[in-house]
């Protein structure tokens, strides 16, 4: 199977059309070796750059709420008005250097058990994720 042919499939399952914008999206978060992490206005930037056609904000938005919504991608909240995204979508943790707004992936082995001691009535823990912010020493 060829990657539009996954692309296509991706779109599909995500509740979206395959436009050839949105196939352009595809390929520039998911034909790579290494992990992406973007907010949306990287992604924009980085399409204008990278393809002649034309992809409006409304497009970038909904399909990337999608494919998150779908499992395609995580979203990293770093306060209540900024949100990267991640195309690594196993478990892991970030560091964020706060300086560049780098995000650099930090996995599980590289931390040393966490425990939660509190729990809430009628609730478990689905997932725990370490958001370790830097700054510069100065």
């Amino acid at each position: 199977m060829d990657n539009n042919s996954v692309f296509i499939e991706k779109l599909r399952s995500s509740g979206l059309r395959s436009t050839k914008q949105r196939i352009e999206i595809c390929k520039l978060l998911f034909d790579r070796k290494k992990t992406f992490h973007f907010t949306i206005s990287d992604l924009s930037k980085k399409l204008k750059k990278e393809t002649s056609k034309k992809i409006s904000l409304a497009t970038l938005y909904n399909t990337v709420l999608s494919f998150k919504k779908k499992g395609y991608l995580r979203e990293i909240s770093i306060n209540s008005y900024k949100s990267y995204f991640d195309t690594n979508t196993s478990n892991h943790h970030h560091f964020i250097d706060e300086s560049t707004n780098e995000i650099v992936d930090l996995h599980t082995n590289d931390l040393s058990n966490i425990k939660v001691k509190k729990s809430l009535p009628g609730k478990k823990v689905k997932s725990i994720e370490v958001l370790v912010k830097l700054e510069n020493n100065n």
